[in-house]
């Protein structure tokens, strides 16, 4: 057991370099707080470098005890209060977070599942982190996202996530346009929202198709419209003319649950 009580340790100072996307890209690291994502990391058997716990938190019995019997199997670093609120992202700090190794290796797409989940340009964290939980809540395992797409492993997507990050594998395309393409060669079609169509989310079927959510502001980029195969759009009742991201890519995906399960 380790104890650190120094802003200036080297390893401290690594996990607060963590905070930025470039260093987490190097490091193939990131970093997750709180005792409910500690939980779900070890329950899914993450990729658990390390477990940073404030040294007062066995004195205040936050952590459960069960909790705190499988922590022990990790190595497990103990730092200072004033050390832990330095690293924490949260105002109220539970005293527990971990960094998880990121995958080294590129990620294949699997073809065996109905849909797929592609993300073009979706900027706000906490809107990619609401979709990687809707796609983990319809038994989704995988989800591309574009370059320009915000970086999953944001401290602000992780925790909005819900410990779906460590079920759903994000597979980053340097090119989606070109992903799109290699995907069609495996009898998919690509479907994305517009509202230049009369055909909607419900009168389509929902089996071999790439799912494309489009940027908040200028939606699914002109290019991939070019290359879809169906146009739907959400059929609205009032004046509000587009949803947020989330929001809409919660509607289309639990349409496809609706037709599984019908």
């Amino acid at each position: 057991m380790q104890g650190i009580t120094s802003k200036e340790n080297e390893f401290i100072k690594h996990i607060k370099k963590l905070k930025d996307k470039k260093y987490r890209e190097v490091s193939h690291e990131y970093v997750i707080e709180g005792i409910k994502l500690v939980a779900e990391a070890i329950q899914e058997k993450a990729p658990i470098k390390q477990i940073v716990l404030c040294d007062d938190c066995e004195k205040n019995a936050a952590i459960p005890k069960d909790l705190m019997y499988e922590i022990a199997k990790y190595e497990c670093i103990y730092v200072a209060e004033k050390v832990f609120k330095y690293l924490s992202e949260v105002q109220t700090p539970q005293g527990i977070l971990a960094v998880i190794e990121r995958n080294k290796q590129e990620i294949e797409i699997d073809y065996t599942q109905d849909i797929i989940v592609a993300l073009d340009d979706v900027q706000d964290p906490g809107n990619l982190g609401t979709i990687l939980r809707t796609v983990d809540s319809i038994g989704l395992t995988q989800i591309l996202v574009s370059k320009g797409t915000a970086d999953a492993y944001n401290p602000k997507v992780v925790r909005s996530t819900m410990g779906a990050i460590f079920r759903v594998k994000i597979i980053e395309c340097e090119d989606l346009k070109q992903t799109l393409k290699e995907i069609k060669k495996h009898k998919f079609k690509v479907v994305v929202s517009s509202l230049q169509t009369e055909q909607t989310i419900y009168d389509i079927s929902y089996h071999k198709k790439v799912i494309v959510i489009g940027n908040e502001a200028n939606g699914v980029e002109q290019e991939i419209q070019n290359q879809a195969d169906e146009k739907v759009k959400i059929p609205m009742l009032g004046k509000t003319e587009s949803l947020n991201a989330s929001v809409a890519t919660g509607i289309i995906l639990y349409e496809y649950v609706r037709q599984k399960r019908g």
